[in-house]
């Protein structure tokens, strides 16, 4: 027997006033999660949980997504059954100006230096 449901699923986000830079800073010091935003970034679109290239589980990389919305990097919401996942880019460049998109060059140059050469 089905459960009824009174309501539809919703995911709890901090307001950016919420969060410090110390918990940012913790949340962004982690690489998968780094990759988690990195990915995002380049997108430019809303992905859903399950469309990322991550080294870690899936139940790891659920730990990941619930450390970045809690310190307010992104926000997640559902379409159907899928998670689906957007940076709070203009939110953070109000509270943070300039911070997510060092983040973003910083890890995509890292990315490319430490990528093997394909000679």
């Amino acid at each position: 027997m089905a459960r009824a449901r009174n309501s539809s699923r919703t995911v709890e986000h901090p307001s950016m006033e919420e969060i410090s830079l110390q918990q940012l800073l913790e949340a962004l010091a982690d690489p998968v999660r780094r990759q988690v935003v990195s990915q995002l970034a380049r997108a430019g679109e809303d992905l859903s949980c399950g469309t990322f290239d991550a080294p870690v589980s899936r139940s790891t990389l659920t730990h990941h997504f619930n450390v970045l919305r809690e310190a307010g990097v992104i926000r997640q919401y559902y379409v159907g059954t899928a998670k689906m996942n957007t940076l709070r880019a203009d939110e953070m460049e109000e509270r943070f100006p300039g911070l997510l998109s060092a983040l973003v060059t910083a890890s995509t140059l890292e990315a490319g230096a430490t990528a093997p050469s394909r000679t």
